[in-house]
């Protein structure tokens, strides 16, 4: 695990090296363990790298240069199943000069090209500097786990692992008007700051004197509507559970003791349980603790977990106060607008377990998004997708459907009903992202809503999605993709995943996000994803050895912080308030601070589901004053 910025020249220049410490040191926390740089002698590319080292501590120092010198690499994350591919390559003459498992990039790019690094499994991102064609590579992982941002500045093209080392090495820090009103942060490879974007997961990007250019190399695929499962209903869970052990073996493997993080759920205690029996020792298991908020807190769940595994369990307790005290550094590693403090939580809790040693966990991350655990994937089924289902069940799920009240504010436009048109059918997901964060253009200023009041956001999303991709696929699938094209590299990996656990020189494996467990997921028929009122059925059944029956049982409980405007006397939401209220918010080029504060004051009428609506908004509206501070934006 590492933090890196790489520069690649479009003309040969002298590069400064005060540039890349200033860069490096802005990602610190990234890798504690060591600094390194390397720059190119004719003046093309320069490398800056910081290491946490968890394999091959002794000799796994980056910027590797391979002894040839034509090629130079950095590598943030982790190869799996590497010694197998080392052992290959060995046999075909290779030489290694580490132990670590990042070098086998270079050598799979050296014998095979860029596509060569298609055999890598884990979560990574690559930069490689092909010195001899005078072009520089750089991979992210499938699934968009490791950050990757890019940019172009001064004549140059700048790669790094987080946005403040872009900043630090002089790119303007300035806001994209147009991504932040089309959500393009959330819904595409755009992100807050202008001209900055992510390399989209599953693609490389070649930079050469000539330009950029970008391809897949992986992607979510389905069966279409019209496909037959062959295998029993018993095969499927079997293979399943088998492929997911694999995944949890592989992360195992590690230099340096690895833990797991355990919030009491399904997916955390699955994890659990698996690495449990497959190293036949008791384990360190962290726990993130409301305690106080029976509604939110889940600690008994995760007891019972570690009970039922002789895990020691290490409980964090976090309050209002903590989350106030924390919020704008958690803003800071995030580098983007969250609209519940749960980031904050998970910030605090990644700063615990690495105060207790720990420098590796597994996590259960992305099993809602890769076997359908949200309530918006069963809505579809109800409504698009019920075949192979209990009619009486579907009954019932739709009727309460018709009874559920209005949980948001009103302003909100439809404007998704261009791509529920075009695609026949509705998609939850999107319609619940229209309703959550609509009505914010009713709090924007005259001027800003007049310049991107017609931005159809959701259309622009859609038409940038591949056109491989959703034809003949069922509806639940659709927006299984759509998802993963969106909120779960945006928002779920990065201010509850990579940003936060990395904040405490944390590196987080999940299992359940490993490409080959995505696609035997994929595979499943709809049915087995989403069962009647039971989402994730097939997860469930495969998880079912490793999972105590009280866990199994549990209604589902997301991860989520109390809202602050839940207790209007904490410290979160007096800090909330003192921030809209005070000065900062006028800077904020985007809202009229009237309409804001008009909000902020009719809270205490809304309903309280309608409440919870309008904190979303104005935490968010919070976080992008403190960032505006914070990132001395322009």
């Amino acid at each position: 695990m590492c933090g890196y910025i790489g520069v690649f020249a479009k003309q040969p220049r002298a590069f400064d090296p005060n540039m890349f410490d200033a860069a490096l040191r802005a990602i610190h926390h990234r890798g504690p363990d060591s600094s390194s740089q390397w720059f190119d002698p004719k003046g093309q590319a320069a490398f800056g790298y910081v290491r946490l080292g968890l394999v091959g501590l002794g000799n796994g120092t980056q910027p590797i240069v391979a002894d040839e010198g034509d090629l130079v690499m950095m590598v943030n994350g982790e190869f799996y199943d590497y010694q197998r591919i080392r052992a290959e390559l060995e046999s075909y003459g290779c030489r290694f000069k580490t132990s670590s498992d990042s070098e086998i990039a270079m050598h799979l790019y050296r014998r095979h090209g860029v596509r060569g690094l298609k055999q890598l499994r884990g979560e990574f991102t690559i930069l490689i500097y092909d010195r001899l064609h005078k072009k520089l590579f750089a991979v992210r992982d499938r699934v968009g786990v490791k950050p990757l941002y890019y940019t172009e500045h001064e004549g140059a093209w700048y790669f790094a692992s987080e946005i403040k080392a872009l900043l630090a090495a002089g790119v303007p820090a300035q806001w994209d008007h147009e991504s932040y009103a089309n959500r393009g942060f959330i819904l595409r490879d755009r992100t807050v700051f202008n001209t900055i974007r992510s390399v989209k997961p599953g693609c490389w990007i070649i930079a050469d004197e000539s330009g950029l250019q970008t391809e897949q190399y992986w992607d979510w695929d389905f069966p279409g509507a019209q496909a037959t499962e062959q295998r029993s209903e018993a095969e499927m869970i079997d293979s399943l559970r088998n492929t997911i052990e694999e995944s949890v073996r592989l992360r195992l493997h590690a230099d340096v003791p690895v833990g797991v993080c355990l919030s009491g759920g399904l997916d955390s205690s699955a994890m659990l349980g698996i690495a449990t029996e497959l190293t036949g020792q008791p384990l360190q298991a962290f726990h993130l603790s409301f305690e106080g908020e029976q509604a939110y807190d889940e600690r008994q769940y995760a007891e019972v977990a570690a009970r039922h595994n002789r895990a020691h369990l290490n409980v964090l307790s976090v309050n209002s106060t903590d989350m106030a005290d924390n919020f704008e550094n958690a803003l800071w590693h995030a580098e983007m607008p969250f609209a519940n403090a749960h980031s904050v939580a998970k910030y605090l809790l990644c700063k615990y377990v690495q105060s207790q040693g720990m420098r590796a966990v597994l996590t259960g991350e992305g099993a809602d998004e890769v076997f359908g655990g949200y309530p918006h994937y069963r809505r579809d089924m109800v409504l698009y997708n019920h075949e192979h289902q209990d009619p009486a069940v579907i009954a019932e799920l739709t009727r309460r459907l018709h009874a559920s009240e209005d949980r948001y504010l009103p302003g909100g436009k439809n404007d998704v009903k261009w791509v529920q048109d075009e695609m026949g059918h509705g998609v939850s997901w999107l319609q619940t992202q229209s309703a959550l964060f609509g009505p914010l253009a009713q709090l924007y200023s005259d001027d800003f809503r007049e310049r991107f009041c017609n931005v159809d956001a959701y259309r622009q999303f859609y038409d940038r999605l591949s056109p491989r991709a959703l034809d003949g696929w069922e509806p639940v699938n659709r927006s299984l993709y759509m998802v993963a094209k969106s909120s779960l590299p945006n928002v779920v990996l990065t201010s509850l995943g990579d940003r936060m656990e990395m904040a405490g020189s944390l590196e987080g494996r999940p299992p359940l996000l490993d490409h080959q467990v995505i696609e035997a997921a994929c595979r499943l028929p709809v049915n087995m994803k989403v069962r009647g009122a039971t989402e994730k059925y097939a997860l469930r059944e495969a998880m079912r050895p490793y999972v105590p029956q009280a866990v199994l049982d549990r209604k589902k409980q997301y991860f989520r912080a109390p809202p602050a405007s839940e207790s209007p006397q904490s410290k979160l939401f007096e800090m909330i308030n003192d921030v809209l209220s005070g000065p900062a918010l006028s800077n904020v080029p985007f809202f009229d601070p009237r309409k804001v504060r008009a909000l902020l004051a009719t809270l205490p009428s809304l309903s309280p589901a309608q409440r919870a609506s309008a904190d979303n908004l104005l935490m968010e509206i919070a976080g992008l004053c403190l960032m505006q501070q914070r990132f001395a934006v322009n």
